[in-house]
């Protein structure tokens, strides 16, 4: 099976976690901090928390925030259950804003609707989460300008996109409109630390506010303590916080891996340029991409007739590739559905969900499994009758 994504651990790799193994310390030692600061460095953030995973980042970020019972908290209606749970682990409510039909991000028009609405109603929300869907950034600037105006607050959730930058060349972590901004390095994603994600931030007390939540709540610091100090033993929990701690284990792999980033990305980007080239003529609808972004390409999607959707993905699984679906719009799980959320309240979401198949990308990805995955997308359109529609009449999306 051509999985569609899968992580790439080269013998320096394996040496960096093993010096940690021999090392004095396993957690919380010193490689963890150079992680941290190494990857602040590359995004162009004052400071890095690295943390066990991506949801717990997201979670974290939220209670930094102040995000509680009470509070809105709106995000993409297309992305990984994650983007929306982490508000709900601190009490508040979640919302959702449609996505644009060509970038796949959340739509800018969409969401200053949604604000004006909600201003006249008085249920702002507190927090806005714009997701970088497949590694093509949001239009953070509007973003940004919106969140001066309503006063919500911002956290990236840049999952999909460490290495992208925007149409002015600003990497994705640099937090120039946001808060906050999370990532991941789940073994798709750009880099791997088996599992684990990080906050970036330029606030000195955000980042204050996330190491300690990230550790219990629990300071050794006395300048921080509620009470005078014991001794050089005494610690004090001083805020509810969770064991959301990244190992030095995983620290070390992520160091050794952001070496070698800049390569990944262009490997994925010769993928992404042959896949173009290989299905230009096929009836598939590709992946937008703006003159002057540059995607990180965490995913590649194209869509198909929704009609064919399912029987072109059974094929292609069948013959061993190792397709995907990504996502299923958040308010249609049943969780969801719950809190009163029904099918038809985002219109843009359903329709990509109906038509998206994502394809295998990443960097060790051969010339010969690409061009295995091209010739088992045309079997399967064929097969399906897809050749025989319009494809820019029975898509509801543009090339």
């Amino acid at each position: 099976m051509i999985p569609y994504g899968r992580q790439e651990i080269l013998e320096e790799d394996i040496q960096a976690v093993v010096d940690v193994l021999k090392s004095d310390y396993l957690t919380q030692g010193p490689v963890g901090p150079q992680f941290e600061n190494q990857m602040s460095v590359y995004c162009g953030a004052t400071y890095g928390i690295a943390v066990c995973n991506g949801t717990a980042a997201l979670h974290l970020a939220c209670l930094a925030l102040g995000v509680g019972p009470g509070d809105l908290v709106w995000t993409s209606d297309i992305s990984f259950v994650a983007s929306a749970n982490c508000a709900r682990y601190c009490g508040a409510k979640v919302d959702f804003v449609d996505i644009d039909k060509n970038t796949l991000n959340i739509s800018i028009p969409q969401l200053a609707t949604k604000l004006q609405i909600a201003e006249r109603e008085g249920r702002l929300p507190k927090v806005v989460i714009p997701v970088h869907f497949a590694g093509r950034c949001c239009d953070m600037d509007a973003i940004g300008a919106l969140s001066q105006k309503y006063g919500f607050r911002i956290i990236e959730d840049a999952c999909h996109a460490l290495g992208a930058h925007d149409h002015v060349g600003r990497k994705v972590g640099s937090c120039r409109f946001s808060d906050l901004v999370v990532t991941s390095f789940h073994p798709v994603k750009m880099i791997t630390t088996g599992e684990g994600g990080m906050i970036l931030t330029c606030s000195e007390e955000l980042a204050a506010r996330l190491a300690l939540l990230r550790s219990h709540g629990i300071t050794r610091d006395e300048s921080k303590m509620e009470s005078e100090s014991d001794g050089p033993w005494f610690y004090q929990q001083v805020a509810l916080g969770y064991n959301y701690r990244m190992t030095d284990i995983q620290a070390a792999l992520g160091l050794s891996q952001l070496n070698r980033l800049p390569k990944f990305l262009e490997q994925r980007r010769e993928v992404v340029k042959r896949y173009r080239d290989r299905l230009s003529a096929f009836p598939v609808v590709l992946p937008f991409e703006g003159d002057d972004e540059i995607s990180a390409w965490h995913l590649f999607v194209v869509r198909v007739p929704a009609q064919s959707r399912r029987q072109i993905f059974e094929a292609m699984r069948n013959a061993g590739v190792g397709v995907n679906v990504h996502y299923i719009p958040i308010h249609q799980h049943p969780d969801f559905a719950r809190l009163g959320f029904q099918v038809g309240q985002f219109k843009e979401s359903e329709l990509y969900y109906s038509e998206a198949i994502s394809l295998p990308i990443f960097p060790s990805l051969s010339v010969e499994d690409q061009d295995t995955v091209v010739s088992c997308l045309r079997r399967s359109l064929t097969e399906a009758g897809a050749w025989q529609v319009d494809c820019s009449k029975q898509l509801g999306c543009m090339s």
